[in-house]
């Protein structure tokens, strides 16, 4: 016998079913049993009476919560019952395994424990519909960024996780030995998406882990998460990168809103928005003008970076001038940014870059790369690297290779502000952080 999902069961009414779940409730009365089965889809009423079969009835009895079991049943129809009007009078019930009581936690409780005994139980947690609600988002998310990749003629690629040299900053690598040689966990895909358009493949993307070795212990960070990285070749300025980006984004969250908007409005109560386009763009400079008048000057070790007061404080005067959550942070210094950012023809301490802003959150970094040989080297040598580790990705650019710019998109950070939540930790199916290596 197929099984048949929670959600289908009134297309069955009067018919012999099989059901499989979790034991979400359990009633246990003198003449009649009631269980609440539950499975991914919903909740269904099971109901048998003892004297019809004893030893089922002992079987229920038996029973814990969040055990998974398959049950037989008729379905019939009962404007009694809550869920639905609809029951299934037991036939026949098996424990597939059977749940240690009591639990490690009230899973559907009014007062849960800490956000951090929940990712100790983080396969409990995720038992519960608003969590699994985020993933199954998360999963349209991805479809839908896909799609418009494919409609935009992009290839994707799967870059190594194993560098023998830093890809960012060097300060955040996790080492490991290697056949007895040094190597290093990728922080991003950016050396070998570039080698992407030397190689003439003019649009890549690719969605997979990046690591990073930072002790920070904010709701934003974590030390492995999913970049949804974009580069793509032949563009003028960071302004191409921008105008695609904002219109890949629209489409994406038209997707969600079409698939998931009412299901988020009824489980989270929030209103799932699709930005308008052209986001608002606002240079670094600018910027700072801007907080400077509302009495806040980020601190001078950001080395022209916006710390993350300055990066909301900035978001509230966008929604403010602009009616927009979103903001293009553009024309960063070269102080904070890699050897690799073109710089402005007309200022050379200028970089053609930006950061796209969403509610206070900065969820993307992107630029116009440099792709000139001479010009990257001289750059490289002026941020004090040493050519020897990085000549590979310097030999990319010897033999002809296109103006080229792209992107890293943090996954975890949009779905944080999507649904509201206080901490990356919450959207992110296993966390990794400084002190969370298990589950």
């Amino acid at each position: 016998m197929k099984r048949v999902l929670i959600k289908d069961l009134r297309k069955y009414i009067g018919h012999e079913v099989k059901v499989q779940g979790w034991i979400h409730a359990i009633r246990d009365q003198k003449k009649m049993q009631f269980v609440i089965l539950r499975d991914h889809t919903g909740l269904v009423q099971v109901t048998l009476e003892r004297s019809e079969n004893p030893k089922l009835a002992e079987v229920i009895s038996s029973l814990t919560l969040e055990s998974a079991v398959t049950v037989i049943g008729r379905v019939v129809e009962n404007p009694m019952v809550k869920l639905g009007g609809i029951e299934i009078q037991l036939i026949d019930l098996r424990i597939e395994s059977k749940a240690f009581s009591p639990l490690p936690f009230d899973i559907f409780g009014k007062a849960l424990p800490s956000l951090d005994v929940r990712l100790d139980w983080r396969f409990l947690d995720l038992r519960r519909p608003q969590n699994f609600l985020i993933f199954k988002v998360q999963t349209t998310i991805e479809m839908a960024m896909r799609e418009y990749f494919y409609s935009e003629g992009f290839i994707e690629i799967h870059s190594p996780k194993i560098m023998g040299s830093a890809s960012e900053s060097g300060s955040e690598l996790f080492q490991l030995d290697y056949f007895g040689r040094v190597a290093y966990l990728a922080q991003s895909p950016q050396f070998y998406k570039q080698m992407a358009m030397a190689a003439g493949f003019d649009k890549v993307f690719e969605i997979g882990p990046v690591f990073r070795a930072n002790p920070s212990f904010t709701a934003r960070h974590d030390t492995e998460f999913t970049s949804i990285d974009v580069e793509i070749s032949w563009i003028d300025s960071h302004e191409d990168l921008m105008t695609f980006e904002e219109q890949w984004l629209q489409y994406v969250f038209q997707r969600v809103k079409e698939k998931h908007g009412e299901e988020i409005a009824k489980v989270f109560g929030i209103e799932v928005k699709i930005p308008s386009i052209p986001f608002p763009r606002i240079t670094m400079k600018e910027a700072l003008d801007v907080l400077a008048k509302q009495g806040y000057t980020p601190p001078p070790e950001r080395k022209g970076d916006l710390d993350p007061q300055g990066e909301r404080l900035l978001a509230q005067w966008v929604e403010k001038e602009y009616g927009h959550e979103f903001v293009f942070l553009t024309d960063w210094p070269i102080t904070a940014r890699p050897f690799y950012h073109m710089r402005h023809e007309n200022d050379p301490f200028t970089t053609k870059s930006f950061d796209l802003i969403w509610k206070g959150l900065e969820i993307t970094t992107g630029a116009q790369r440099e792709h000139r040989y001479d010009i990257l080297v001289k750059q490289a040598l002026e941020k004090g690297l040493s050519l020897e580790p990085i000549q590979f990705y310097l030999d990319f650019f010897k033999y002809g290779c296109p103006p080229h710019g792209g992107f890293g998109f943090g996954l975890t950070r949009m779905l944080m502000v999507l649904f509201q939540a206080n901490s990356v930790k919450e959207v992110t199916y296993i966390y990794r952080g400084p002190n969370r290596l298990f589950p």
